[in-house]
């Protein structure tokens, strides 16, 4: 059972908010004759001093439970609430907040199911609660394994170029199946890739002589995935162009790969 200000959560409704992913917050006395009493009639709704965002629900006179603001904004002093329906209001209350701290994780950057799964789950936020929020993200768009990928790959490739065989790791680690993973590493060219890494970096190793330039670059390539014959073919490259003295950074020209990403 759980407590809360000296007081007890009724069994049944306790054990049906834990079988629906809910963590109760209810605050509700025992009665004299031993039974309990959950459901009343609201008196009072009242901001929290400390979170706007939360009411605070009272019913016959004490404090009962606290709902998201968005969630109380139906209820009305003087309404009859039964055990079941403040179990769904608990459940409405629980998915919101898990809700918006998903929304709040996308903010930053695109992510894939497996990544908001395992953020909610960090939060401690109950199975069928993440489920259901992932489900409704989906449903609305926000979360999209197939545009993720392909949103991870062509930002790298835009940014900081690396191997598909390391891309492909990346997106594993990200919960992506192999499928998608294929589909978004579809028509890369490793060669092109590579060059395009080390021809950042060029400029600051023009000033060594072949050997040392090849040691630097290829170790560079290499923390990045590239196969050995990718490796060597790229070096031949770079270091033909930079014997002729030509600036390896405007060839080939560099497209912008991040428009039409998700923001």
């Amino acid at each position: 059972m759980d407590k809360q200000q000296g007081c007890i959560t009724p069994p049944a409704i306790t054990r049906s908010l834990s079988e629906r992913g809910v963590h109760s917050n209810l605050n509700v006395d025992k009665s004299e004759g031993g039974s309990f009493e959950v459901g009343g009639r609201i008196t009072a709704l009242k901001a929290q001093k400390r979170d706007k965002e939360r009411v605070n629900v009272y019913l016959d006179g004490e404090y009962a439970f606290s709902l998201k603001a968005i969630v109380a904004a139906r209820l009305r002093v003087g309404r009859n609430l039964s055990d079941e329906e403040i179990d769904a209001l608990l459940w409405e209350d629980s998915f919101q907040k898990a809700y918006d701290r998903a929304l709040d994780f996308l903010s930053y950057r695109p992510r894939s199911q497996a990544e908001v799964r395992r953020y909610l789950r960090r939060k401690e936020v109950h199975p069928r609660v993440s489920e259901e929020v992932i489900r409704r993200l989906t449903a609305a768009g926000l979360l999209d394994d197939v545009s993720f990928a392909r949103y991870w790959v062509e930002n790298r490739e835009s940014f900081n170029p690396r191997s598909p065989r390391m891309l492909r790791y990346e997106l594993r680690q990200k919960g992506l199946d192999s499928e998608t993973i294929s589909q978004a590493l579809e028509g890369l060219d490793e060669e092109r890739s590579a060059y395009r890494a080390a021809a950042k970096r060029a400029r600051r190793w023009a000033h060594l002589d072949r050997e040392s330039f090849r040691q630097k670059a290829g170790s560079f390539l290499k923390r990045r995935g590239f196969s050995y014959q990718v490796i060597e073919s790229v070096l031949d490259r770079l270091w033909e162009e930079l014997s002729k003295g030509r600036d390896v950074n405007k060839n080939p020209p560099l497209r912008d790969m991040t428009e039409g990403l998700p923001s």
